[in-house]
């Protein structure tokens, strides 16, 4: 027997799995504190600088993890989100039918800044994902004529994050594991 889908009848709360059930569902729609987010259309530099992220983190993960774009994340009941880029255990993946990855799971996650996500991205998320234990948060941002990379590693004792970095141009990593960006690349497609 297959359960009804939910039909939404309300403004929320909602749970993560909501998410799965709630049929025609616009695309990227996030739970954040049991309230559904819809996203608005994406700008250019917001394709440009996930590629460029999915591209730079592939050539270097390790054979134990997976690069994946646009899939939530639950972090816990009342919060599923969806980052632009995340790397996660290859362990995570049990199905290609899966719709969401436990924050357990994942190593790193990536937001790249729009007009419309600025406060979610840089105020709500980094708490939510800090709580949630995830050990790297970078935040991608068109600031100027320049694509600038944040580099955030999670402090246990404090539970938050602090900067390791900004940069811009090209610059190596070393954690969570050795990655070179040129982030040049996002910045000669602007014009």
């Amino acid at each position: 027997m297959t359960a009804e889908p939910l039909r939404p009848t309300h403004a929320g709360p909602y749970v993560a799995e909501d998410l799965d059930r709630i049929p025609d569902l616009p695309p990227h729609t996030e739970l954040i504190d049991g309230n559904l987010i819809f996203v608005s259309p994406q700008a250019f530099f917001h394709l440009l600088a996930i590629n460029a992220i999915n591209s730079a983190l592939e050539r270097t993960v390790p054979p134990d993890l997976l690069v994946a774009d646009r899939m939530t994340v639950r972090l816990d009941d009342k919060n599923r989100v969806e980052p632009d880029v995340l790397v996660v255990d290859n362990a995570a993946l049990g199905s290609i039918l899966q719709t969401s990855f436990g924050a357990v799971d994942v190593l790193l996650v990536v937001e790249v800044i729009s007009p419309e996500s600025r406060t979610r991205d840089r105020k709500e998320k980094p708490g939510k994902y800090a709580a949630a234990g995830i050990p790297h948060f970078w935040i991608v941002d068109n600031i100027g004529e320049k694509t600038v990379v944040e580099v955030f590693k999670l402090d246990q004792d404090l539970g938050s994050y602090e900067l390791v970095g900004r940069f811009d141009g090209a610059f190596e990593l070393q954690e969570p594991f050795p990655v070179a960006l040129d982030l040049w690349e996002i910045d000669k497609r602007r014009s």
